[in-house]
C-alpha cells in the first residue's frame, strides 16, 4: 500500500476551489486504495483533504507539533494522531512515512516542506517521487525563479527534471506511483 504524504494550505482564507482540490486529491487518494499523512490539522485544505480520504476509506496518519495542536484544531479523527515537539519533528515523521510526496498550493510552510524533501531526494537521501500539483498557476512565479536559478548555475538540470509538476489531480497521483 503506497502512502502519500501531502502539504497543503492550512490558512482558512484560501479561495473555496483550492478546499475542492484538496478534496479531490483525498478522494482520489482514497480511490486508488492509498494511506495519507499529512499535517494533522482539521481546517482548511488539510481538513478537506483528510476528511475526502476518510470519507472513501483511505488510512490517514496526522503529524502536528503539540505546540499546534489547539492553533490548528489537530483532527483527533485521525487512523493515527501523532504529536512530536516541533516542526522540524513534523517534517521528518511525515517524512518516513511518506513513498511519495504531494504539494499542493500553499504558503511559505508546504514551500519550505516540499523545498526540504525535494533537497533529499536530489542529494539521493531518498529515491520516492516529489510531486507539485500546480493548478492554476499557483506556483508560476517560484518555477520561474528556479528556472532562472538553472541559467544563473545554481540549480542542476538534474534538480528540475527530479520534480514533477502537472496541474492534474490524477497525472499528479500517477507520478506518486513510479
Amino acid at each position: 500500500m503506497t502512502t502519500v504524504t501531502v502539504y497543503c494550505g492550512s490558512l482558512r482564507t484560501v479561495p473555496e476551489s483550492y478546499l475542492a482540490l484538496a478534496a479531490e486529491v483525498g478522494a482520489e487518494i482514497a480511490r486508488r486504495g492509498w494511506s495519507l499523512a499529512w499535517g494533522g490539522g482539521r481546517t482548511s485544505m488539510m481538513g478537506a483533504l483528510a476528511g475526502a480520504a476518510r470519507e472513501g476509506g483511505a488510512r490517514t496518519t496526522g503529524v502536528i507539533p503539540r505546540s499546534l495542536v489547539d492553533r490548528e484544531w489537530a483532527d483527533r479523527e485521525a487512523d493515527d494522531l501523532l504529536l512530536v515537539d516541533g516542526m522540524r519533528d513534523r517534517k521528518a515523521m511525515l517524512e518516513a512515512h511518506g513513498d511519495a510526496f504531494l504539494a499542493l498550493p500553499g504558503g511559505i510552510g508546504t514551500c519550505e516542506e516540499l523545498f526540504e524533501v525535494w533537497t533529499a531526494r536530489v542529494l539521493a537521501m531518498h529515491a520516492k517521487p516529489v510531486v507539485l500539483l500546480d493548478v492554476d498557476g499557483h506556483y508560476r512565479g517560484l518555477l520561474e525563479w528556479l528556472a532562472d536559478l538553472h541559467g544563473r548555475g545554481f540549480v542542476s538540470r538534474f534538480a528540475l527534471d527530479s520534480l514533477v509538476v502537472t496541474g492534474d489531480v490524477r497525472a499528479a497521483l500517477d507520478a506518486c506511483a513510479s
